[in-house]
């Protein structure tokens, strides 16, 4: 199975995109982002559902999962007049909202995030960061993404994060792939 679980309509033409709508953060209950994404799915609505894998280990034995990178969340793609049609879905809770007012997510950060981690981007959770130094993307599948720049062991890992949910990933970077802004 890929690093990722992601639908997408194609769009063929531009005027089709808007049509669709816009990418939304959808809440669900602890532990059940797949099965809505499967529901999502079955009602031929584009969502996207970026997964890693990691090895957990117990006492007889030990397993590589897939995980949910965004614990909790499940993006999809919706004209907010149906949104209805996936709250309705067993194990949703609700839009990610502000002021009682579904907020999409900014234009291209689910794109970029979907293209990256099909590009095989190495991606794991963080801790959601405020401070640090912030960068941009210059070359590869992931260009004009901005995030936070963190040394860890003997490589650099740019922190992406969504404000609108508060979670951050970290991805694998050259340090000639960014630029400081």
């Amino acid at each position: 199975m890929d690093a990722l679980i992601a639908t997408a309509i194609p769009n063929a033409v531009h005027s089709d995109k808007a049509a669709e709508g816009h990418w939304y953060a959808l809440y669900t209950c602890p532990r059940h982002e797949k099965r809505v994404a499967e529901q999502i799915e079955q009602r031929s609505i584009s969502c996207f559902l970026p997964v890693y894998r990691s090895v957990r280990r117990w006492k007889d034995r030990r397993k590589e999962l897939e995980l949910a990178l965004f614990p909790g969340y499940v993006f999809v793609r919706i004209a907010l007049q149906d949104r209805l049609r996936v709250l309705q879905l067993a194990g949703v809770v609700r839009l990610v909202s502000f002021g009682g007012q579904p907020v999409p997510l900014p234009d291209g950060a689910v794109e970029s995030l979907k293209n990256g981690l099909a590009s095989g981007v190495c991606a794991e959770p963080h801790p959601y960061l405020t401070v640090g130094r912030r960068v941009r993307v210059r070359y590869g599948p992931m260009t004009g993404m901005q995030g936070i720049l963190v040394r860890h062991k003997e490589g650099l890992r740019l922190v992406l994060s969504i404000d609108l949910i508060m979670r951050s990933v970290m991805l694998e970077v050259d340090e000639a792939d960014v630029e400081p802004l």
